[in-house]
């Protein structure tokens, strides 16, 4: 492969993973993962989330979240197996993967409008 394609790749590769998110069961909660995905979506027609083993049934529910409340449509689903090197045993340890790619509903700014506003509105001040 030549310089010039191997940077064509590369480049390739970075705007697929601008609308990837990488679920985690342990790092963040489920929310963060739900309302990171309207974000995204704001700036991009779908997005993917991905995740690894336990962190797969995180990935689904934010899926069904976002598909029940109308922000997305199901676009595909993709399961595989994936090694990893676990260090501590010094072996590869296989693992069940998903992508789920979602795009964006015909509601999606609409709702978002009415979220924004609901958030505005219902702000309230500390009294002390």
């Amino acid at each position: 492969m030549t310089m010039a394609s191997n940077e064509t790749k590369q480049a390739n590769n970075e705007n697929v993973k601008k609308n990837r998110i990488q679920v985690s069961n342990t790092k963040k909660p489920l929310f963060f993962y739900v309302n990171l995905a309207k974000r995204y979506l704001q700036q991009h027609k779908e997005i993917e989330l991905s995740a690894l083993g336990m962190a797969i049934t995180t990935v689904v529910t934010i899926a069904e979240i976002l598909k029940n409340n109308g922000f997305v449509n199901e676009k595909s689903i993709l399961t595989s197996t994936v090694g990893t090197k676990d260090v501590a045993k010094g072996r590869t340890v296989h693992k069940a993967r998903i992508e789920i790619v979602l795009e964006k509903s015909d509601k999606f700014d609409s709702l978002m409008a009415t979220t924004q506003q609901a958030n505005a509105n219902g702000k309230v001040e500390k009294k002390e």
